[in-house]
Parts: structure tokens; C-alpha cells; sequence
């Protein structure tokens, strides 16, 4: 079923009957720039999803890193070091076609997440860079995001979820390992059992 089959939506009005309006704290958590409240989760925080769009298409990305890897240069400014990674750089491509970005932010232990909507560049600045150095080693770029809206999401999604909850989590052994996902992809030009065996090094090694 595809969305040009009869039976989907098409008309917003339909949307806002079947759902009524919002309530009024959900609107009013919105804002155009970092509170406190705001500023305190982005800096707990060691992991987000990145949303792009492109000329291909739209992209969303995880970065993550230690607890306030995402700088706060003021109450409108993020800065985003871009980590070592497999090149392939789909978000920063797009950011530089398309400037608009939204992040979702996680936090370990807490069900709320935070949201922010803007706009962004990337910079290769040498002494931004060098000023995220971890273990002496730079990030390549720095992506700058201006915020244009900042709210939480409430904690229902992570509730149904169990995200945090120790005893959802899955035995990674019942899963396919990466290198039998990569062998299937790729028709068994890349991956395998060794690919999997050293994966878990060669990821140790490279995080930086």
C-alpha cells in the first residue's frame, strides 16, 4: 500500500476533526530560544537524532558522545562536532543544500525527550575544531545550529516504549549480527563472521 492509494488523509481539516486541538501546555512549552530548563537537558544529554533534507531525500542520523558533546554558545546557538564515522556524511551534505534541521535529544533515565527546530552550516574553523579535541584528535567539521524552536516531548512514547527499562532490553545474540546484515545487503561482497568478530576493536579504535 503506498500513499498515493485511496483511503490516506490528504486534507489537514480531516486530521484536526479526528484529533481535536491541542492543549494549551502543549503549546506554550514551546519556545524560540534555550531556557534554563531547556539549556540543562541538552548538556546532560550524550545522544541525539539529527532530521535533514536533501535534493535525495531526507536523512536522520544518531550522533552521540559524552554527556554535553552538543555546546550551548548561547541561548540560540548549538554546535555539533562531527565524529570520526564511515564518510558517507548524508546529514552534512544535506545541511549544506538545505539548511533546516530538527534534533530529538535523549537522556538515560528520563522518558522526556527534548526537541529542537533551526537551521544550520558547517564549518571546518580550525580553532572550533580544535577546541572539541578529544583524545588530540579533532572532529573534521562543526555543525552550527540556530534555533528557531525548542520543547519537550512528554514521556509517553519512551513509557510504552520501555526504553529504560533494564528488562526490555534484547540479547543481541537473537538479532543478525552486523556483518551478516552487511553480507546480505551487499549479496556477500562486504560483512561475514569475521567482519563481525572484529568489529567490536576496530569500533574501540576508531571512535575518535
Amino acid at each position: 500500500m503506498s500513499a498515493s492509494d485511496s483511503g490516506f488523509i490528504s486534507d489537514p481539516a480531516e486530521l484536526d476533526a479526528l484529533y481535536g486541538s491541542p492543549g494549551a501546555p502543549s503549546l506554550r512549552k514551546e519556545v524560540g530560544f534555550l531556557t534554563s530548563g531547556y539549556r540543562a537537558l541538552i548538556e546532560a544529554s550524550p545522544f541525539l537524532v539529527l532530521a535533514t533534507s536533501g535534493p535525495e531525500g531526507l536523512d536522520c542520523s544518531p550522533r552521540g558522545d559524552a554527556p554535553g558533546f552538543v555546546r550551548v554558545a548561547d541561548e540560540r546557538t548549538l554546535l555539533i562536532p562531527d565524529r570520526r564515522g564511515n564518510n558517507r556524511i548524508d546529514s552534512l551534505r544535506n545541511i549544506v543544500r538545505d539548511p533546516r534541521v530538527a534534533l530529538l535529544f535523549l537522556i538515560p533515565g528520563m522518558d522526556e525527550t527534548l526537541r529542537v527546530n533551526g537551521r544550520a552550516g558547517v564549518t571546518a574553523d580550525p580553532a572550533l575544531r580544535e577546541s572539541f579535541a578529544v583524545d588530540g584528535k579533532a572532529p573534521r567539521t562543526v555543525a552550527v545550529v540556530t534555533i528557531e524552536s525548542v520543547f519537550f516531548q512528554c514521556a509517553r512514547a519512551l513509557l510504552r516504549s520501555g526504553l529504560w527499562n533494564p528488562d526490555s532490553r534484547i540479547d543481541r545474540a537473537t538479532l543478525p549480527s552486523t556483518g551478516a546484515l552487511l553480507a546480505e545487503a551487499s549479496n556477500g561482497q562486504e560483512g561475514g563472521e569475521e567482519y563481525s568478530r572484529s568489529l567490536a576493536e576496530r569500533l574501540l579504535k576508531s571512535l575518535y
